[in-house]
């Protein structure tokens, strides 16, 4: 029996060695070489990577939101200068995820600036990105020590260990902390081009995006929560609707989902405005629907194999997340990104139905490809 227990411990410390050495998920690394090697397309428990890195950088100036803000909003921008920037986004993140990753910087180290990408689909309770271990909200020290070795004696973890120094591990695109939070577009790219390209991919994606529960009360009491929360830490906020393809809007359209968009966009006001009464320094953007951004013509129509301005319907490349950025501060046009308050919604969502009216007209082949799949 004792023979057994030793063989079982000395087995269990040389897997929790090799996990914790190799880490093939980087979920203890910030600005070490291994957050520098290439992985595969699908980054594995990003959130663990993530918590980590903004305990040790402590960014003055943080991105919230899902892969569309991952994958668009660039941490390089002139207008920034020095402050130091960090893309939190998460993959398929929902409201209630944005909102665990606020609890987490809150607690830590409360950011100058956020800047918070949604969208009405996710904008709901459930759990989105299904890494994002609670535990890991504000789990510093010993705790967070725990939870990794907890996490490295799984055997999915010990294979990936060994495909790394086999060097079989997949070498596609580099870790999102390696680009400072954001997403290397390499590895959506390896994604598409697996699933044939971004005309195969174009209802698809329209289909996942509509698919999202959202908006739901208990969502939008819980982002009041967390705005609450930045705004009393003295947070500059940056609200925006993430400005996806109007195929997507035309999706929440045709699945009578509109008027549930726009009372969702009144709360939304509404909310911002409690808070601004309060001295807080927050506002709100609206870059979705139709308008000439979104309505970029798909590969069906264009005939190009990929679009200038998204990757696909649902997430926009980093040339419009440079836009949002510039609008969001104050240098950009107001042809793209409609700042949403009492006196402007009534008219800005007046102008989207007669948008998304003329859409109809003019792109009838993306409005019956919409209409197909659902």
């Amino acid at each position: 029996m004792a023979t057994f227990c030793g063989i079982s411990m000395v087995v269990i410390g040389g897997v929790l060695a090799l996990n914790y050495q190799v880490d093939p998920y980087l979920i203890h690394q910030w600005e070490t070489p291994p957050v520098q090697r290439l992985l595969p397309g699908r980054e594995k428990l990003s959130p663990w990577g993530k918590t980590y890195a903004l305990a040790q950088y402590r960014p003055d100036i943080l991105y919230i939101g899902n892969s569309r803000t991952e994958l668009g909003l660039p941490v390089r921008m002139p207008l920034f200068g020095t402050r130091r920037v960090f893309n939190g986004g998460l993959s398929g993140a929902t409201l209630a995820d944005a909102a665990a990753m606020v609890r987490h910087v809150v607690a830590i180290h409360p950011p100058g600036t956020v800047v918070w990408g949604i969208d009405a689909p996710s904008f709901s309770m459930e759990v989105g990105n299904t890494d994002f271990n609670r535990e890991l909200v504000a789990a510093i020290s010993y705790r967070r020590q725990l939870l990794n070795l907890k996490r490295a004696l799984s055997l999915d973890m010990t294979l990936d260990s060994i495909r790394v120094l086999r060097g079989t591990f997949g070498q596609v695109c580099l870790s999102s902390l390696a680009l400072f939070g954001q997403r290397d577009g390499r590895c959506v790219l390896d994604r598409i081009t697996r699933l044939g390209g971004t005309g195969a991919v174009i209802l698809p994606r329209v289909q996942d995006f509509v698919r999202g529960p959202g908006p739901t009360p208990d969502a939008m009491r819980e982002f009041d929560h967390s705005v609450g929360e930045l705004c009393q830490a003295g947070t500059q906020l940056r609200l925006y609707i993430n400005p996806t393809h109007a195929m997507t809007s035309d999706a929440l359209f045709w699945a009578g989902r509109w008027p549930a968009l726009e009372h969702w966009q009144l709360e939304l006001v509404t909310l911002v405005a409690r808070y601004q009464k309060l001295g807080c320094d927050v506002q709100l953007f609206d870059f979705s629907g139709f308008n000439s951004i979104t309505t970029e013509p798909p590969p069906q129509l264009s005939g190009q194999a990929e679009m200038q301005n998204y990757w696909e319907p649902s997430h926009y490349r980093v040339t419009v997340g440079r836009m949002v950025l510039t609008r969001l501060f104050g240098a950009g046009s107001s042809e793209f990104g409609v700042e949403l308050t009492p006196a402007s919604l009534a008219a800005h969502q007046s102008a989207q139905r007669q948008a998304r009216d003329r859409y109809h007209r003019v792109h009838p082949v993306e409005t019956a490809m919409v209409r197909s799949i659902l």
